[in-house]
């Protein structure tokens, strides 16, 4: 099946920068839903995801792998992306996800 007509995100390991820096990610979940959040240590922030302590969402539906990051200059900025990407319909993620992958 061609990448751009599937429905789920494709599985390629994303380059986790260094801590400190905010950023903006894209997790999938073992059942193929999508979860968007900020964060400045990364690392971090997927090990509590993985332990089922970082979020709702993603606690049930572990584990989770990083698919997207996208570096902002501050928290701010880190908020107002994940809003935008939040925004995107599935499919406008998924090609947002393949884009970057590029």
């Amino acid at each position: 099946m061609n990448p751009s007509t599937s429905n789920h995100p494709a599985k390629c390991s994303v380059a986790i920068p260094p801590c400190g820096i905010w950023l903006c990610y894209v997790l999938c979940c073992a059942d193929d839903t999508l979860y968007t959040g900020i964060t400045n240590d990364l690392e971090k922030r997927l090990a509590a995801h993985n332990a089922g302590t970082a979020a709702r969402y993603t606690r049930a539906r572990g584990p989770v792998e990083l698919v997207f990051v996208e570096s902002c200059t501050d928290k701010s900025a880190a908020l107002k992306r994940e809003m935008e990407i939040k925004s995107l319909l599935r499919p406008e993620k998924l090609a947002l996800i393949e884009w970057a992958m590029r």
